[in-house]
């Protein structure tokens, strides 16, 4: 059987290389896309493109009802972060659309998407995690630390603070922000896919990344870590995991501290695809009771290079 799927947020870069993915997905029988811009490339990607207005506005709702009934979509894929919080705070919203909508399980969404939510669930479940608190309430502070948005996505609000001039700067400007240790090891940071389905079965890939410019990896290298692997089974079980989520952490000379978990498909989403984890592939499959894909682990040691590509119309 084949399926008409829709990606919403289709424009960026995760929706593009999600595009180029279910281009090439046998099962995949129409790839719709939609996005509130149409200043990207989407349009050479997928199929049928259409710009929408914002998950905010009160006609995001009926227009991708009306490309559901055109299309006869039979399942959702959002992308952008915004739709995913709306949907994980607005649970309703699925039902309304009387489709299906491929995310990671909820428990994986409300902890992934609130960053003193993610450290007290490490917290409470006695896994490593780092120093945290709200920052409006830190007292005495010992320099340098982190202070990064709690609801905010990747590096786009974080800063390192230094001293108590920068400390007091950013107490005035930066309200509802965390503060957090700044975790040593800055090279030894790593990004890891993490997916479990229905049967939980747990399938993981672990990379020693370099960040780009806005916080995307722009360098990585496949690792093997015992310690980091055994770390992803037990948050992927504590956190009830369904589906697939990006893991960020810092292999410190305490071991592995996760300071992030992201609940959704990662910018490195291509990257694994080309490598063998298959992860948006192995979600659709096992959300439609397919057989999953077999996964053949890529050696220890492959690379991957983020590169651009242009397009004239």
């Amino acid at each position: 059987m084949k399926y008409k799927i829709l990606v919403t947020g289709c424009g960026g870069d995760i929706g593009q290389s999600i595009g180029k993915i279910l281009k090439e997905f046998t099962a995949c029988e129409l790839l719709v896309g939609c996005d509130m811009s149409d200043e990207n490339p989407a349009s050479f990607i997928y199929d049928h493109f259409q710009k929408v207005q914002a998950i905010s506005s009160s006609e995001y709702l009926s227009a991708i009802k009306a490309i559901i009934s055109k299309y006869s979509i039979d399942l959702i894929i959002p992308v952008s972060e915004p739709e995913l919080r709306y949907y994980t705070q607005n649970k309703s919203l699925e039902l309304q659309l009387n489709c299906p909508v491929l995310m990671a399980s909820i428990e994986a969404r409300e902890i992934g998407f609130d960053k003193l939510a993610t450290v007290n669930f490490l917290k409470k479940e006695g896994l490593p995690y780092p120093k945290t608190e709200i920052f409006e309430e830190v007292e005495n502070p010992t320099y340098p630390f982190l202070i990064k948005s709690r609801f905010g996505s990747g590096s786009k609000a974080l800063f390192i603070v230094k001293n108590e001039i920068q400390f007091n700067f950013y107490k005035e400007m930066c309200s509802g922000f965390i503060a957090q240790e700044l975790l040593e090891n800055a090279d030894e940071e790593y990004t890891c896919g993490l997916f479990r389905d229905k049967s939980g079965t747990t399938k993981y890939l672990i990379y020693r990344r370099t960040l780009m410019d806005g916080g995307h990896s722009g360098f990585g290298e496949v690792v093997e870590n015992e310690n980091i692997g055994q770390l992803l089974m037990q948050i992927a079980d504590k956190i009830n995991l369904l589906g697939s989520i990006n893991v960020q952490l810092r292999l410190t000379p305490k071991g592995p501290i996760v300071f992030e978990i992201n609940p959704r498909f990662s910018s490195t989403i291509m990257f694994r695809h080309m490598m063998g984890f298959q992860d948006l592939i192995w979600s659709i499959e096992d959300y439609f009771e397919l057989p999953i894909s077999t996964y053949i682990a890529p050696k220890i040691g492959t690379k991957f290079y983020k590169g651009f590509m242009e397009y004239v119309k």
